[in-house]
């Protein structure tokens, strides 16, 4: 990892102290997510209750900027004006960089289908088996780490050639032995869990934002 990326994880521990142990587990989480986005594929999240709002704050922070400007590249807002100069000018000057995410806890005709037709608690792993390729990455949040309908997804994941990340709490889970790289936040209540689930997620984000769309990339 580049060095100027180490000092937002130097910053996350500056703030919250107790992540000092789950520093590796972030470093190499980032290795994952940066390769794969490094070679064009794609970042699938999903969790329970409040890990499903998570979810969907992690991919709102990959696919539009966060805290950097994301403009697009010369070579895309050239493409757009050559189709129509009018509205192409307007695409080239509004669009904002994106890193490809989907929230598995969305979609909420096909969820709910496929809960009706058949077995509920294959809901993500289902989306998993659609929309996983080889190379992406499957993020799966659970402050347990045994969330049913999450570790379908992480087994269906791994099947497909995706790496696995978990993000929990300090137990040790079914997550986290399944999971190529476990973040395991030293807290064994949800809500505590939860609390430091957001500034770890918020670095990761902020680390890949920084390598994929800074001036000095």
């Amino acid at each position: 990892m580049e060095n100027r990326l180490v000092r937002y994880v130097d910053s996350l521990i500056e703030r919250y102290p107790l992540l000092a142990e789950c520093k590796n587990d972030i470093i190499t989480s980032y290795d994952y997510l940066e390769k794969s986005y490094a070679n064009n594929h794609k970042l699938l999240v999903c969790g329970n209750g409040g890990s499903a709002s998570d979810s969907e704050h992690i991919v709102g922070e990959l696919m539009k900027e966060f805290k950097l400007k994301r403009k697009v590249y010369a070579e895309q807002a050239d493409a757009l004006m050559a189709i129509d100069s009018e509205l192409g000018e307007t695409l080239a000057k509004h669009l904002q960089g994106a890193l490809p995410a989907i929230t598995l806890t969305a979609h909420s005709s096909l969820t709910t289908a496929f809960m009706n037709d058949s077995e509920p608690v294959l809901v993500f792993a289902q989306q998993v088996n659609g929309y996983g390729k080889k190379g992406d990455v499957f993020l799966g949040i659970s402050t347990s780490g045994n969330s049913m309908n999450v570790l379908y997804a992480a087994v269906t994941a791994k099947a497909k050639g995706l790496s696995v990340i978990g993000l929990t709490g300090y137990k040790e889970s079914k997550l986290s032995k399944l999971a190529d790289v476990c973040i395991r936040v030293p807290e064994t209540e949800t809500y505590k869990i939860q609390e430091l689930h957001l500034p770890v997620y918020h670095c990761l984000c902020m680390m890949l934002e920084e390598h994929f769309f800074s001036n000095e990339n």
